[in-house]
């Protein structure tokens, strides 16, 4: 019998997990989640925002917008992490704090979680929140022809199969519909995951390995995408934004690495919370461009 092979090199669930949690290597998540929830109820109180506003039928199809004062605005719609299986939009309202002063309009997505739906139901509701933004926003002061997508962890994997939408062909809209993307450690090779402690709530099969990761769903694609991550955290998050990057760019399309020197996996997107920090200005900098045509 041929001994079984865990992909990408590993030689146990134990060194899978070790490469892929990344509240093992910092010195306090529970410090971190309550960063993210106390810059968050900040976001909320202070700024003008539109929550729950529902774009599927059941509840947790629901977006928060948070309108830039100028009417038109270049729109940034962001995807939270989590592993698919935790958090809410409204633990991510924290993004729209340097984002607004900006002159951006930020959207921040909700879903619904594993294991109460599976992974491609997820990426359905992704992509139906996508489509209902380039249709709605102008009613929520944005500019549809000025959208900008991001995403965080599983959110970055989400965001990359947005990226790989039939956007004419299934729901009628144009072809690449994004300025660009900004996806922050992302996962794009989902096979190590079906063996790690994600496993008993994510539920991956072959099938849904092979069909939901973005690395083996590259497509020619003009929009640019921005791939950065946290020098301080796991390895496998840098190969796993190397491995996009280079598929991205041998398909012909345009991809940039930015790794941050001072972050982990979880301080890689505070720079969302100041609009002078390189991650603002990278979100301002594709928004500045015109839609591919």
């Amino acid at each position: 019998m041929t001994p079984f092979a865990f992909p990408h090199g590993f030689d146990s669930q134990a060194a899978i997990d070790a490469a892929y949690n990344p509240s093992l290597i910092v010195v306090d998540p529970v410090a971190e989640r309550a960063h993210f929830e106390a810059r968050s109820d900040e976001a909320r109180r202070v700024l003008s925002c539109q929550l729950n506003v529902p774009f599927g039928p059941t509840l947790d199809e629901t977006l928060d917008i948070f309108p830039a004062a100028q009417p038109g605005a270049p729109v940034f719609v962001f995807i939270h992490g989590g592993y698919w299986r935790a958090g809410t939009a409204a633990d991510y309202s924290s993004v729209a704090l340097g984002l607004q002063p900006l002159g951006i309009t930020t959207v921040v997505v909700n879903y619904a979680l594993c294991p109460k739906v599976r992974l491609d139901e997820i990426v359905r509701q992704v992509r139906a929140a996508l489509a209902w933004v380039l249709r709605n926003i102008a009613a929520h002061g944005g500019d549809a022809a000025r959208v900008a997508i991001g995403g965080h962890s599983a959110g970055g994997h989400l965001g990359a199969m947005a990226l790989l939408t039939d956007w004419a062909g299934d729901y009628g809209l144009d072809a690449d519909p994004f300025v660009g993307a900004l996806l922050v450690s992302g996962l794009y090779d989902l096979a190590p995951l079906r063996y790690s402690y994600l496993q008993p709530m994510i539920q991956l099969d072959e099938a849904l390995v092979r069909e939901l990761s973005p690395l083996h769903q590259v497509r020619p694609c003009a929009t640019p995408v921005v791939l950065t991550w946290g020098k301080l955290e796991q390895d496998a998050f840098a190969h796993q934004s190397q491995r996009f990057q280079a598929a991205w760019a041998q398909a012909g399309n345009r991809a940039e690495l930015v790794p941050q020197a001072d972050a982990n996996h979880f301080s890689a997107i505070h720079g969302f919370e100041q609009p002078g920090s390189p991650l603002a200005r990278a979100v301002q900098r594709l928004l500045g461009r015109a839609r591919p045509d």
